[in-house]
């Protein structure tokens, strides 16, 4: 079994993208570094080698932030956002759409569960 940057890689998959598990490694990236170290792309992540799963490793902590140092650098980001009290750190504290989108509908994946108000009579 392969464990490359603290994760499990699916035994099955091809390495192309058995390497997208990995948090912050997406399909370019993982053709990148399996071009880098002329690994072929269809081969199953069960066989490689103990060499080729260092050599992964090491590409991975050098070059690429991935798993805990990517979440704990996007957390940063938000955080210098809201105390800076910028606009999309206001929307991030708020729990609404960062990047424009309509809120008067849609948007319920960020909102949450409609919250029915009731209707006042006069």
């Amino acid at each position: 079994m392969a464990r490359i940057a603290g994760v499990d890689l699916p035994k099955n998959k091809t390495v192309e993208y058995g390497l997208t598990a990995i948090y912050g490694v997406g399909l370019y990236t993982s053709r990148t570094i399996c071009e880098k170290l002329e690994i072929d792309l269809n081969k199953k992540v069960s066989d490689l080698t103990e060499e080729e799963q260092g050599k992964i490793r090491r590409i991975l902590e050098e070059e690429y932030a991935v798993e805990g140092q990517l979440r704990a650098i996007k957390t940063q980001d938000i955080k210098r956002l809201t105390d800076i009290n910028s606009y999309r750190g206001l929307r991030h504290r708020r729990n609404l759409p960062v990047h424009g989108q309509r809120t008067r509908t849609n948007a319920r994946t960020r909102k949450g569960p409609k919250k029915t108000v009731a209707n006042k009579r006069n």
